[in-house]
């Protein structure tokens, strides 16, 4: 749950974007209150949408004033408070130390030096215990998020080739059914709890397999376990099981007990498969990766993107680099416009692909409003929203 939903400011309204942004800064502030400074690096706009949840549900909305920020041009802000956001941090956290645990075991990158992947596992077991505190204060949990979570490298070590994702994907659709569950529990509507389970279950879905897909390509490089190299599935097999996985979400959601659905709806359904089609837009569906046997590192496929319009252009596969090293690459690249243009483009640091920042946002397409903002109503729109009695 680190980046699947990144709605473009221009495709929400005004209202439903402050909305949005106020659960983003509730979620890092709280993640402060509760676990300290660095506790907000784990910040992430998927994270959020249990604070969503939460207040859809309980209807009424505890804000707080946030003090000046960087990030939003040193002004306050009002933000969310309360359960939902304290929920969200918790699940955050844990799912953080988690990923964190798993870097350190598989030594990934620069988890490969010892005293690295050692002071990643002490942080780990910190954050571990602290979201467990957190939870048992909220009444969650969270060794059922963890055993999930633990239950993924197992899952991983037993997958052959010709496998089903959807064997790979179960661990992480347990954690997140649990966590959208958990907010019904807390917003008192017990009847909510199943269908969100169901919606959490498919979005978790779709999670791990974008991510599998946006990771293939470094995965391979780098020799990693990925969940497409490891079963042979094609990226077209992958997208028929997002897009399934978004229509159950749309159905599941449409159970569940809301005082106000419009931003719920909005990131769940709109954004959801938005970014489905974002990942593959740009995935050959042909494309069978080559079934990765121990000991061995398959060719990676080459990345898709780029331009011309600079050199000399920073490579793929991704490389990756030292910090002053990548602060001069970052440079570079931000100067020659790689950031913006390039999509994807290699991170400085990591060397990962990543989305070209004038990738998520179409506002120079008609298609950027893909929807009324569902309930906000200032156009008609064509879109297949049943949200509401407006012309969507």
């Amino acid at each position: 749950m680190f980046g699947i939903i990144r709605p473009c400011a221009h495709s929400l309204s005004e209202r439903l974007h402050a909305e949005w942004l106020g659960h983003l800064c509730g979620l890092c502030l709280a993640l402060r209150d509760e676990h300290g400074q660095s506790a907000r690096i784990v910040t992430n706009y998927d994270g959020l949408i249990i604070s969503v949840l939460t207040q859809a549900q309980l209807g009424t909305a505890r804000r707080r004033t946030a003090g000046p920020c960087p990030l939003r041009g040193m002004r306050t802000a009002t933000v969310a408070d309360g359960v939902g956001a304290r929920l969200a941090a918790t699940v955050s956290l844990v799912l953080a130390s988690a990923k964190l645990s798993d870097h350190a075991a598989d030594r990934d990158g620069i988890y490969a030096r010892r005293p690295v992947a050692a002071g990643a596992r002490v942080v780990a077991r910190r954050w571990a215990a602290r979201a467990h505190r957190a939870g048992l204060d909220l009444g969650l949990d969270t060794a059922v998020l963890l055993a999930a979570v633990a239950g993924q490298r197992e899952v991983e070590l037993a997958v052959t080739g010709g496998a089903s994702l959807l064997t790979v994907t179960e661990p992480t659709e347990i954690a997140t059914a649990a966590a959208f569950a958990h907010t019904a529990v807390l917003a008192g509507r017990p009847g909510n709890a199943e269908p969100l389970a169901e919606a959490g279950r498919f979005f978790g879905r779709i999670a791990h397999l974008l991510d599998a897909v946006e990771d293939l390509a470094a995965d391979l490089a780098a020799g990693a376990w990925n969940p497409l190299a490891a079963t042979g599935a094609s990226y077209a097999q992958a997208g028929v099981l997002a897009r399934d996985a978004a229509a159950g979400i749309r159905m599941a959601l449409r159970e569940v007990e809301f005082t106000d659905a419009k931003l719920v709806h909005r990131l769940l359904v709109h954004e959801v498969e938005h970014a489905i089609e974002r990942t593959f837009a740009q995935a050959d569906p042909d494309y069978y990766p080559p079934v990765v046997q121990p000991g061995r590192k398959p060719k990676a496929p080459k990345a898709p993107g780029g331009g011309s319009c600079w050199w000399p252009q920073v490579e793929m596969p991704p490389r990756v680099r030292g910090p002053l090293f990548g602060c001069a690459v970052a440079t570079w690249m931000c100067c020659t416009c790689q950031v913006c243009c390039r999509d994807p483009y290699p991170g400085p640091w990591s060397g990962l692909p990543r989305e070209g920042w004038c990738a998520a946002c179409d506002c120079g397409n008609p298609d950027c409003s893909r929807c009324c903002d569902c309930c906000d109503c200032a156009k008609p729109c064509h879109c297949d929203c049943d949200c509401c009695g407006c012309d969507c």
